[in-house]
């Protein structure tokens, strides 16, 4: 019964930390090299796209969605789509695809080095090229360099809210059952259980 519990716990948190690791905004700094538009059927992998309704017509042979390639500092390569989030889930509220596909292609270089222009490109999801998911970009701000440190404040806040939140149920629920149990020992003392 003990190994059930705590399966259960350690499945909860594993899937808590993943959502909320898919779906806070995450910060890469990048070089931006190419911008480009691909038509997209998603298959078994739609939950990891936005709906199509967000701003397209849907239609059967699939849409077209926008692309952002770039490099990382150590020179990896990431690609990320471009996409409308509307007013699903998750809640960036994102109507301006087009417009960030201009700030990518405006911020396109090819160099290397010192002349290279790079940006906090800011995004949410993960990248997994075996099953062809891909983080959808947020905003596009230029940065100094490379080595720009971005701190997630936003992130900080939510987490914290969310550990209160966390712990104040916590407490009512154990102050819950305590008073429960003193409530059932004065009854059964008094005898009338």
């Amino acid at each position: 019964m003990v190994y059930v519990k705590w399966g259960f716990w350690a499945i909860f948190w594993t899937v808590l930390v993943a959502f909320l690791h898919y779906t806070l905004p995450q910060h890469d700094i990048v070089r931006v090299t190419d911008t480009y538009e691909q038509r997209i059927e998603p298959g078994d992998n739609a939950l990891f796209w936005s709906n199509a309704d967000t701003g397209n017509s849907t239609q059967a042979t699939g849409r077209d969605v926008f692309f952002i390639q770039s490099f990382r500092s150590n020179e990896q390569p990431m690609v990320y789509r471009n996409e409308d989030t509307g007013w699903g889930w998750p809640p960036y509220f994102k109507f301006d695809a087009s417009n960030l596909r201009a700030q990518a292609s405006d911020a396109k270089t090819n160099a290397t080095g010192e002349t290279a222009q790079w940006v906090d490109l800011l995004h949410y999801g993960w990248r997994n090229e075996f099953l062809s998911i891909y983080p959808n970009a947020v905003s596009i701000t230029p940065v100094e360099g490379p080595d720009v440190r971005i701190i997630p404040w936003f992130n900080i806040v939510v987490l914290v809210l969310l550990g209160a939140l966390f712990w104040a149920i916590r407490a009512r629920w154990k102050r819950f059952w305590r008073t429960r149990e003193d409530w059932a020992k004065d009854e059964w003392n008094d005898g009338t259980l």
